[in-house]
């Protein structure tokens, strides 16, 4: 029986792909003990239990970003958390340590090192984050979900999607869809999305620019996210909702989208050979503009800076790549080929060769 610690959390980019990972263990391994570790204050806190794991907790530590009273406190909390972790290893036998990113992260990778138990980590940005960093330096294997990922051996495996995007057959799907959402399941889709909390500019651009969109004979999907402030255009063919449930459906229907380059909709959109406009994050490090870099230069996605996406650049620009199948087309092409459905099990095949190094039996029920 093989115990894996998997640790993680904060934010969706971190959990999803955590949990997929872990699905695809329970799956083939029923015996294996998947263990989480996450914050008690985390997206994780309330995804990884409702998954039916058991969520191992710590204290939340960031690391300090100026001298002040938290810094000076940081290496006592800091070194009591790497010390949590060790005990845990220790405790529940640990086997190996799967890595995803995260505050979590960094003490898992330090109390494993320590153990002297074997990491994995998953970098789902092509820009990695602090953690994964300093982990990949000693880690005994280093997944990206992007090429060009500047990590220390780091191999290609993509994002390990939720297997309803994996196995999801899109034209089979779209009459379902079209039902769900009150579209017509014989005319194109635009899907519009900021992610779950939104995003501003896409938001206003996209409801300016509601007559232009739908007048190329396209029908506009608009998932606004929470924190919206814009109002439903109230015209035929453009459907207006807050959030999707069945984001599965949404892509099963998208024959094209406009969105943020989040690692997870950029790999989504990606596998599923879905041609795109994407508009990065304009806030933090940067790393959107990185993740869409590989698709967009294979010709699956075109990049907008998040001050150009007006209606004045969608009147001359997506206006007329609406109109053009062809283009499209090839478009869907490009970004399918260098999208990846199989991220999941080649993760789960970097997971195996930490814990066998050398190309021993796999976990039981591999």
């Amino acid at each position: 029986m093989t115990t894996y610690l998997l640790a993680g959390g904060g934010t969706a980019g971190h959990v999803n792909p955590l949990l997929a990972v872990a699905d695809r263990i329970r799956e083939r391994d029923p015996g294996a003990v998947v263990l989480v570790l996450g914050t008690a204050e985390g997206l994780e806190s309330r995804l990884v239990p409702a998954r039916g794991y058991e969520l191992l907790t710590i204290e939340k530590v960031p690391f300090p970003r100026r001298p002040n009273g938290s810094a000076l406190r940081f290496p006592s909390r800091f070194r009591r958390s790497i010390a949590d972790v060790r005990e845990m290893i220790a405790a529940r036998g640990v086997d190996v340590v799967v890595g995803f990113g995260g505050y979590v992260a960094t003490p898992a990778y330090l109390a494993a090192r320590g153990a002297g138990v074997p990491v994995a980590i998953h970098e789902a940005n092509a820009r990695p984050g602090l953690a994964n960093r300093l982990g990949a330096r000693f880690a005994a294997r280093v997944g990206v979900a992007f090429e060009g990922t500047p990590l220390p051996r780091a191999e290609v495996v993509g994002m390990p999607l939720r297997r309803e995007i994996e196995t999801l057959d899109r034209p089979a799907r779209r009459a379902e869809a079209a039902e769900l959402f009150g579209l017509d399941p014989a005319r194109p889709v635009l899907l519009v999305t900021g992610g779950s909390l939104g995003a501003r500019r896409i938001n206003r651009t996209t409801v300016d620019s509601a007559d232009a969109l739908t007048g190329t004979g396209w029908q506009v999907l608009h998932v606004t996210g929470a924190k919206s402030e814009v109002v439903d255009p109230g015209i035929a063919d453009f459907r207006m909702i807050e959030y999707a449930d069945r984001m599965d459906l949404a892509l099963a229907i998208a024959d094209a989208a406009v969105s943020r380059a989040g690692a997870a909709t950029v790999s989504e959109l990606s596998a599923l050979g879905i041609p795109a406009v994407y508009v990065p994050y304009p806030v933090g490090n940067g790393e959107q503009r990185f993740n869409a870099a590989g698709v967009v230069a294979a010709g699956g996605g075109i990049l907008v800076d998040d001050a150009d996406f007006l209606p004045e650049w969608v009147a001359p620009e997506l206006v007329p790549l609406l109109a053009d199948r062809d283009r499209l087309e090839r478009m869907a092409r490009a970004a399918a080929s260098v999208g990846a459905l199989d991220g999941t099990d080649r993760m789960i095949a970097l997971v195996d060769g930490a814990l066998h190094p050398d190309g021993g039996a796999r976990a039981a029920g591999a």
